[in-house]
């Protein structure tokens, strides 16, 4: 099977579950969102040091490729049928995961007094990087939600997810003795 359908070359796409729209509709928008944060996650997680945190990281992404699939499948029927082969929704168990490892770093950071310049190390800069994607994908799962009934769990996720990639950010500059710059 070749990589190119040429089924795009309108304009359009089909959505996970059938039918197709607009490459620019707000739920095309959405999950492409959440996939351009997997990757930067991805990015960040390629960097040294590799080991640091590698297991959540992936549990994330996986998570994330379960938040496109919702995204992409608005029929609940359909969905139901694709989630059976990958596991269950987003649910606010999710979300309680990403703020146990959240408080888990946090015991260990000083509190914040200032906002800090993202930056750091390489790897601590990439985890800031995502969390603006992140925080972009959010911002259209919202307006997505505006109009079309979607999972809340998975707002409450990626609004989570960003604070947890804030907090990897200042976790692996403390790390590796690289101090937050207040600005």
């Amino acid at each position: 099977m070749k990589i190119y359908t040429k089924t795009g070359d309108a304009g359009e796409t089909g959505l996970f579950g059938g039918g197709r729209v607009p490459k620019d509709d707000p739920r095309v928008q959405a999950y492409g969102d959440v996939d351009e944060a997997n990757a930067a996650i991805g990015f960040a997680a390629s960097l040294a040091p590799q080991s640091f945190e590698s297991s959540l990281i992936q549990t994330i992404q996986r998570d994330l490729f379960t938040i496109g699939a919702e995204l992409a499948t608005p029929d609940p029927t359909k969905l139901a049928k694709a989630l059976a082969r990958s596991g269950t929704t987003i649910n606010a168990s999710d979300v309680g995961a990403l703020e146990d490892v959240i408080d888990k770093h946090e015991a260990k950071l000083l509190p914040l007094k200032n906002f800090i310049l993202p930056g750091g190390t390489p790897k601590a800069a990439a985890f800031h990087v995502a969390r603006t994607v992140c925080r972009r994908a959010e911002r259209s799962v919202v307006a997505l939600a505006r109009d079309q009934k979607i999972n809340a769990s998975i707002i409450h996720y990626l609004n989570r997810l960003s604070d947890l990639l804030f907090v990897l950010a200042r976790a692996v500059n403390m790390q590796t003795g690289h101090e937050d710059i207040a600005w």
